[in-house]
């Protein structure tokens, strides 16, 4: 896994310059810098609204009592579309986009959720220091798990 990442950093660069270069021939040099400036604006607002509606929708399930695995994904999801299209460059765009559309980020959380799980876990609300109990009922300490009174 870190070598696929590590050489999709690599990567990522050139596929971004290889698109400036074609569109900047296809379409010419400012309508191409106009098209970066506006999937940026599109971003900072996309992280704006929707990151705001996610954060609502994780505020009811927690509410609910519910784990928000979902709607943390999506909050994620949807955070990282942001940050792809305030990047300059039109890959990181195309997927940012594709991060937008809720069908494709239910098919990236149905793989995620096919390869991690979660386990809650809960505790009885005793003392949050190791003891260690001697035969005569005292209770030693390290000198970082106390504190005079």
């Amino acid at each position: 896994m870190g070598r696929l990442f590590l050489l999709l950093l690599l990567l990522l660069p050139l596929i971004e310059i290889g698109l400036f270069v074609v569109i900047g021939n296809a379409i010419g040099l400012w309508p191409t810098l106009g098209g970066v400036v506006l999937a940026a604006i599109v971003g900072a607002l996309v992280i704006r609204g929707q990151g705001l509606s996610l954060l609502n929708d994780l505020r009811s399930t927690m509410g609910r009592g519910q784990l928000p695995a979902r709607a943390i994904a999506d909050a994620m999801m949807v955070g990282l579309a942001g940050l792809l299209l305030l990047l300059p460059g039109y890959f990181s765009d195309l997927i940012g986009i594709l991060l937008l559309i809720p069908p494709i980020r239910s098919a990236i959380y149905a793989l995620l959720r096919s390869r991690v799980s979660v386990v809650t876990t809960t505790t009885t609300g005793g003392p949050a220091f190791s003891q260690e109990r001697v035969e005569d009922g005292t209770i030693d300490l390290d000198s970082d798990e106390w504190r005079p009174r």
